[in-house]
């Protein structure tokens, strides 16, 4: 009887704390590198692996957590993004406290400014955030795909008793010139912190790698209102969390280093420990076609951490006509709800919501964005389609490197963005 009772005690203590947290997504990034493709709209609305949104990640991460108070900080073309939280996010009871709440820039200090920084989004809206109450606050990027589990980490801030717990995972020593770089002692205690360092520290077990921060950040409240307060009247500073906050608590506060595999939610089997920053039109490509692969490195197929978002009451995808010369069919590819396929062969692709493929075209190692047409005889070979695109009928790309630069967005890796106002522009 004692054991239960001491269990019982331990689940009521972690279902409190979830329930004093305060999670704050901070979503109003453009996204730039990802050219043309965010011209519109905010990266966190941008569609990831067939139905989601890449912030549906973020917040389902929250939900799956236990935490069930958030705050979403927009900014840059945020109205699909809104719509989207509106219409997919909504289904949260007030009445029990829980939940998602969007935070568009408004000028709301004094200053009559839009949020400066990520720092800076936090402490326009301190007014609200104070009204909750809330005793932790976990500080998110909500233009991430991954699979964590935030209850993990808020147990290690406790335990630790850090003043502030920084998300980190390891990377290889050139990729981490994009990231914050983190430096510990033997107790994971953060010794040093570099904002985008030329020449980023090794970690002590591996020179190739270092310990960048995930842009992940669990506060104490008090302490985080503190630190805002001193940032919004000290000159020079960029209102950042990564470039100003960070460093300047290094050496005077305890801050924590928690490592990602200790909370990263992985399928059976998996050895990787799966993190996507999808901020380059590359990086978005693979890491959408690795869904088509037999085994793909993220499991979006698992009940037990499902991935929640806004799903329109679509027919099932549909594939017509079966004869040699024109034949209706997709091979190693994903089809979304109200696809059809007529005709048409698909490889190697991820088609969203309503694209249509009509007779005898081609689409090869694609990405295709909802509400799209895709015209007879076209052919798609490795490129990203945004979405409302009509592909021309016999329009070709994916096969003349200097003609689609011409015409297209082309990558360093070969992968050629079509969107609308390009293909407007092909008569001219």
């Amino acid at each position: 009887m004692a054991k239960h009772d001491e269990r019982t005690g331990h689940e009521w203590e972690a279902n409190l704390r979830l329930r004093r947290t305060l999670a704050l997504v901070l979503a109003g990034g453009r996204g730039s590198r990802l050219g043309a493709l965010t011209d519109w709209h905010a990266k966190p609305g941008i569609p990831f692996a067939g139905k989601f949104r890449i912030i549906d990640f973020t917040l389902s991460n929250c939900i799956n957590s236990g935490i069930r108070r958030v705050g979403v900080l927009t900014q840059y073309k945020a109205h699909s993004l809104i719509q989207h939280i509106q219409r997919g996010w909504g289904f949260l009871r007030g009445e029990f406290g829980e939940f998602i709440e969007l935070l568009p820039a408004q000028q709301r200090t004094d200053g009559e400014a839009w949020y400066k920084g990520t720092a800076d989004a936090v402490y326009q809206n301190l007014d609200i955030i104070r009204s909750h109450k809330p005793e932790f606050v976990l500080v998110l990027a909500g233009d991430h795909v991954y699979k964590m589990d935030y209850a993990k980490m808020l147990a290690h801030h406790m335990a630790s008793g850090a003043d502030t717990t920084v998300a980190c995972l390891e990377v290889p020593l050139e990729e981490a010139k994009g990231f914050g770089v983190i430096a510990v002692d033997d107790d994971d205690s953060i010794i040093r912190f570099d904002e985008k360092p030329e020449n980023p520290r090794p970690t002590p077990t591996d020179p190739t790698k270092a310990l960048a921060s995930m842009g992940i950040y669990i506060f104490n409240a008090n302490f985080l209102y503190e630190q805002l307060l001193e940032d919004s009247e000290t000159a020079g500073t960029e209102h950042d969390f990564g470039k100003n906050i960070i460093p300047r608590l290094v050496g005077k506060h305890r801050l924590v280093a928690h490592r990602f595999q200790d909370s990263c939610v992985m399928h059976d089997g998996a050895t990787e420990h799966y993190w996507r920053d999808v901020g380059t039109l590359d990086a978005y490509w693979e890491a959408n076609i690795d869904l088509t692969t037999i085994t793909p490195s993220l499991n979006i197929y698992d009940d037990s951490w499902p991935i929640w978002t806004y799903q329109a009451q679509l027919p099932p995808a549909k594939f017509v006509f079966d004869n040699d010369e024109r034949r209706g069919m997709a091979v190693d590819s994903m089809v979304s709800g109200g696809c059809i396929i007529s005709g048409a062969t698909v490889r190697r692709s991820l088609l969203y919501s309503n694209v249509r493929v009509n007779s005898y075209a081609l689409v090869e190692d694609t990405v295709v964005l909802p509400n799209c047409d895709i015209g007879r005889h076209a052919r798609l070979k490795k490129c990203i389609v945004d979405q409302g695109c009509t592909i021309p009928p016999g329009l070709v790309v994916g096969e003349d490197p200097v003609l689609d630069a011409q015409r297209f967005l082309r990558s360093d890796k070969g992968v050629t963005l079509i969107t609308p106002d390009m293909l407007r522009n092909l008569g001219d």
